[in-house]
């Protein structure tokens, strides 16, 4: 019996009990983060599927289960045997949840979701097609408290806060910069849950959320007055001083409703409907005028001032060297040690450890070998990881936290003998790879212009890969930070936003051959000034991360001359930024995987 079993039959009791006919669950926390905390996993307890993006619709006699293309692979696995069925989201044929919903809902019957952690917008657009179809909706209902009966405590971890030197900008100069961008928006007030924005605002981090230094919060801030939301449990004396000194005034997160209830609040308040609960927006909206507009901390966020970016180049420096000590070390062992995708990741984990400033994993390290790094987000365990043996690829995607920046890179290994087709697969993504972190292109250019640049090289030979090409990456925060990212096309609710000089992104194509491998090279970029003339103004990237694409994986029938020039200066640049660093063995491993592809190819 699958794991889901009784725990979806334990929710129809509830649902029956209730007078609910569907239950719409979604894999996030009252902000809307990516990744949450054991709390909030409720889809995982309910489903078994581990992927941190998923709707699940249950009814009495259905069960339904929504996820991106980073996941068809282990979800399948994941649910096999179970009552739940696996909806492919954005497959041809494959409706979406509303979709879904729209045709399953008819009059008389009762949808319900957890207000507190459905947004405002997609809150507003699931009222209208549950009325539409002549359903009722409620909002008030937790499905796991029912079920649930040993479900972890609320995460709580004292917060801290990071030194002014380090942010750059102390809270205060951020804080007036949100009333600035308030006024302009004639705003009296704005209400955030995003974690990372509040963090970044207040200089503040915390541990809540595992590879996220992030406190569980919201904030209010005022023209004269801030309120955080915090648990209690995660404040001392010298953060309630800090707090004071910089004019914030503390309430107990679990408080907050009740604080609406009780609170004078007047005038215009302004929300992000992507990343405010609708529960949140409808008290808000008793009280005062709801402006629905993006965060303008969003924006102020991702782009980085002089000290963080300082602070990031030397971050990613110190992080590639380690990467390529464990390059290194993985090329001499693999064939003639036994190393399991666990142990590899364990050592390459060990190394990150050891760099001054280091504050844990960015995210849990995916270490795939073979048929595995089909899976673009596989996790190994110990009691489900492959031997690397030497033949195919091993992928390694791995990232760091560091008082100092928030790292993130992809390398593909070429692990021994390789077929005409992998080595294609290989150096379409290495051009891909290389001709977006070459890209020069004007002011106001969006992602979606630029993900061509990576894709065309793919598009020519009608391959594809199914997720976005680049996500922005926070600093000292979380590694998926927006309002940037490059992809294909629009997502609804999320504007395209314009590049500008100073926001960091990542480059990394990928091609993926279910039951076969996958291929992935991540790059991370910084966006910098290029040239200003009569046509406008330019930028370009600069390369954050510094590692080997591996020689092995190239065959040079699929690249112009470009390419393999570029090839060839990005690997110069990585011998001269990590070759101070290396010594012995590990300096001509260095060399050699870095020199000319002429004269790797003899």
């Amino acid at each position: 019996m699958h794991i889901s079993d009784d725990r979806i039959a334990g929710l129809r009791k509830f649902m029956e009990d209730e007078g609910i006919d569907y239950f719409l669950i979604p894999s996030t926390d009252f902000h809307f983060s990516e990744y949450v905390g054991d709390y909030f996993k409720v889809t995982e307890y309910f489903s078994g599927c581990t992927s941190d993006n998923v709707d699940l619709v249950i009814g009495m006699e259905t069960a339904e289960l929504w996820t991106d293309g980073r996941y068809f692979i282990s979800a399948e696995a994941e649910l096999s045997g179970s009552c739940i069925h696996l909806m492919r989201s954005g497959e041809p044929g494959v409706p979406g949840v509303d979709k879904y919903l729209s045709e399953a809902l008819r009059p008389g019957m009762t949808f319900a979701f957890d207000g507190r952690c459905i947004a405002l917008k997609r809150g507003r657009r699931l009222v209208e097609l549950a009325n539409k179809a002549g359903a009722s909706v409620r909002m008030d209902l937790d499905p796991a408290e029912a079920v649930w009966t040993d479900r972890p405590e609320l995460p709580s971890h004292p917060v801290y806060t990071i030194s002014d030197e380090l942010a750059g900008k102390t809270a205060e100069e951020k804080i007036s910069e949100i009333r600035g961008a308030l006024a302009k928006k004639e705003c009296d007030w704005l209400f955030l849950s995003k974690l990372d924005d509040i963090c970044w605002a207040l200089n503040i981090r915390g541990d809540d959320v595992q590879c996220n230094p992030v406190a569980l919060c919201h904030a209010l801030i005022g023209k004269e007055s801030v309120f955080l939301f915090i648990q209690s449990t995660e404040t001392d004396d010298a953060f309630r001083a800090y707090a004071e000194k910089i004019g914030v005034t503390l309430c107990e997160y679990s408080g907050l409703y009740d604080f609406f209830g009780k609170f004078s609040l007047s005038g215009k308040v302004l929300i992000d409907p992507q990343h405010v609960s609708v529960r949140i927006a409808d008290i808000l909206g008793e009280k005062a005028e709801i402006v629905c507009a993006a965060n303008p901390t969003e924006r102020m966020k991702a782009v980085k001032n002089p000290v963080e970016i300082r602070n990031i180049y030397q971050a990613y420096l110190m992080d590639s060297v380690e990467l390529c000590r464990f390059l290194c070390r993985l090329s001499g062992k693999i064939g003639r040690e036994k190393m399991t995708e666990i142990t590899a990741a364990r050592e390459l984990d060990a190394l990150r450890a050891q760099i001054p400033g280091f504050m844990g994993l960015s995210f849990p390290t995916i270490s795939a070998y073979g048929a595995n790094a089909a899976m673009a987000h596989y996790m190994p365990t110990e009691e489900n990881c492959a031997e690397i043996r030497p033949e195919g690829f091993y992928l390694v995607d791995s990232g760091g936290q560091y008082l100092g920046g928030t790292t993130d890179v992809t390398r593909t290994i070429v692990c021994g003998p390789l077929t005409d087709r992998q080595k294609r697969d290989f150096t379409l993504v290495a051009v891909a790879n290389l001709n977006l972190l070459n890209a020069r292109f004007l002011h106001g250019t969006t992602g979606i212009l630029l993900d061509a640049c990576a894709r065309m090289p793919l598009w020519e030979h009608a391959i594809n890969y199914n997720h976005g090409t680049g996500h922005g990456i926070g600093y000292i925060l979380n590694v998926h930070e927006g309002p940037q990212s490059i992809r294909w096309k629009s997502v609804p609710g999320q504007p395209d936003a314009a590049f500008e000089a100073g926001m960091v992104v990542s480059d990394e194509p990928g091609i993926y051959i279910e039951n076969e491998y996958g291929i992935r090279t991540e790059t991370i970029l910084m966006t910098v000034p290029d040239v200003e003339n009569e046509y406008g103004r330019f930028l370009r990237f600069e390369p954050l991360t510094w590692a080997p694409i591996d020689l092995r994986g190239i065959d040079p029938s699929y690249m112009q001359p470009r390419d393999i020039e570029r090839l060839d200066a990005y690997h110069a640049g990585v011998y001269e930024k990590i070759s101070p660093f290396l010594s012995g063995e590990e300096l001509a491993w260095l060399y050699k995987a870095t020199r000319p592809y002429k004269e790797y190819a003899g």
